[in-house]
């Protein structure tokens, strides 16, 4: 079976997965899609023993067909490598009747490393295969992970330069201290005056600005992007549901064709996203738990078909669910549609032009598979704190998030199927957060003598991603409005 692409707004059709990667974002301003989401080629019982990268290429494979074997598995085997700090790369972990899937083993300590630390050589492979002789300007904006993980991805690669725009005021200290300390030469990270939200707006803007898209095409570059809107990051994420499943089954744990739950903290939509696309391959997955924070903007959607980004932004303790466009969004609606270009277009034109939209009951009928749900910051914090007391295990902001809506569902539905709950950073990445969360008398200290009292705490080694970074000097002061940002690529790039 040959996987070709399409853009949710219907003006690129059958294009190759490499092209799509290249590309990021359609023309259009939609996100690509597999023309169809392909079906597992072989029983699940056969993957059951595969290690890590052997799982990633049969599930891979499928999505991008015009790579070769060989391509392919080079991408893979300089991805899931000693970057890592784990064989496994996605340990599962049982505590408290639930399975954390750890994806916060890579170098910078959270889930996007999954999908990060593989799509530099997806797109090296793909700018070959596509005979791009432009050097390619990765342009991206962070909510905090991301950024740091499409940073160390990309740092001196060949042929690309990164642009990495962030809310300055609206990432941890140690997420910006992870950016701002970047090496590299062609890095350059950016705090703006604003949330992720203008960050990730003011990037499409740049990407379906055909007039500064041709300028950058006279003067030798072309755009991309690294964030859940590009297929490159979107198609690795849906690997590790399928590992957690057949780990479970290695552990028998859970009996062949048996149906598990994922919960997943909830921003842009890419991580939950990639489950759903698991379960149309054919994982047994029957409840797809999306869990908010107090942006519940997902929460809002799930229970009434309405999304309406007109409210109040606030800053939580799990600042990269700090979203109200989940962009990844569209792809789910596109599939529940019925692949209708005309309805994607209507929604996401009233989407700019009033902040909101509301899909028809038979699009309703299409989130059957989805349970939505939030935590406050209180309940955040008393998660943490609750899982730590009962375990001895101890969960980020963001994780803490999806334990609490996952319990929350428990209550509402009665559900006790073994459930996987994506743990998508690792705690010393949001030590004030959670070192709160345990005592109150952790306040006094400041965000990095937190991580020596979170190692004294737990015994857990300080991961490698924390040490490199405490002394680490401070390479990228720019800053600019969020009205500022194509000037600021031009400057960047020395385009007058």
């Amino acid at each position: 079976m040959n996987t070709l692409y399409k853009s949710t707004r219907g003006g690129e059709k059958n294009i190759q997965a490499s092209l799509a990667i290249i590309k990021g974002l359609a023309s259009d301003g939609g996100l690509f899609v597999p023309n169809e989401i392909p079906k597992l080629d072989k029983p699940i019982e056969d993957l059951i023993n595969l290690e890590y990268k052997d799982l990633a290429y049969e599930i891979m494979k499928l999505y991008l067909t015009d790579f070769s074997e060989e391509e392919l598995k080079y991408c893979i085997d300089n991805a899931y490598d000693d970057k890592f700090d784990t064989r496994e790369i996605a340990p599962l972990v049982k505590k408290n009747k639930a399975y954390y899937l750890e994806l916060f083993h890579g170098s910078t300590i959270a889930f996007k490393d999954m999908a990060l630390s593989i799509l530099p050589y997806l797109m090296k492979v793909s700018a070959k295969k596509q005979n791009i002789d432009k050097e390619i300007v990765i342009l991206t904006a962070t909510s905090g992970d991301t950024g740091k993980a499409a940073l160390a991805g990309f740092a001196d690669v060949e042929g690309i330069k990164i642009i990495v725009f962030y809310p300055k005021d609206g990432v941890s200290p140690i997420q910006k201290h992870q950016m701002v300390t970047q090496k590299g030469e062609n890095t350059y990270v950016v705090g703006i005056e604003g949330n992720f939200d203008d960050a990730q707006n003011g990037v499409k803007e740049i990407f379906n600005n055909s007039d500064f898209v041709k300028l950058m095409d006279d003067n030798g570059y072309r755009f991309s992007s690294a964030n859940s809107i590009n297929i490159g990051r979107l198609i690795p994420q849906i690997v590790y549901y399928f590992y957690a499943y057949t780990n479970m089954l290695r552990n028998k744990d859970i009996k062949l064709g048996e149906e598990i739950n994922v919960v997943v903290p909830t921003g842009n939509f890419g991580n939950i996203l990639a489950a759903y696309y698991a379960k149309n391959m054919g994982l047994p997955i029957n409840q797809l738990i999306c869990a908010s924070n107090d942006n519940k903007v997902l929460y809002d959607f799930m229970n009434t078909g309405v999304y309406n980004k007109n409210r109040e932004f606030v800053l939580t303790i799990s600042p990269s669910m700090d979203i109200l466009i989940s962009s990844n969004l569209e792809r789910l609606l596109y599939k529940i549609s019925g692949n209708s270009e005309s309805i994607i277009n209507n929604l996401m034109d009233s989407l700019a032009s009033n902040g909101e939209y509301e899909i028809s009951d038979d699009m309703k009928k299409g989130l059957k598979s989805f349970y939505g749900n939030y935590a406050t910051t209180d309940e955040t914090y008393a998660t943490i704190k609750e899982v730590y007391d009962n375990s001895r295990y101890l969960i980020d902001s963001h994780t803490a998030v999806g334990s609490c809506v996952y319990k929350k569902y428990k209550n509402d539905t009665g559900d006790t199927r073994k459930t996987v709950i994506a743990s998508t950073a690792s705690p010393y990445k949001f030590t004030r957060s959670v070192m709160k969360a345990i005592d109150k008398s952790y306040e006094k200290y400041d965000d990095f003598e937190l991580i020596e009292k979170m190692n004294e705490l737990t015994g857990v080694e300080v991961p490698n991603a924390i040490k490199d970074i405490i002394n680490a000097e401070v390479r990228h002061k720019r800053l600019c409005g969020k009205d500022k940002m194509k000037e600021t690529v031009r400057d960047i790039l020395g385009i007058s």
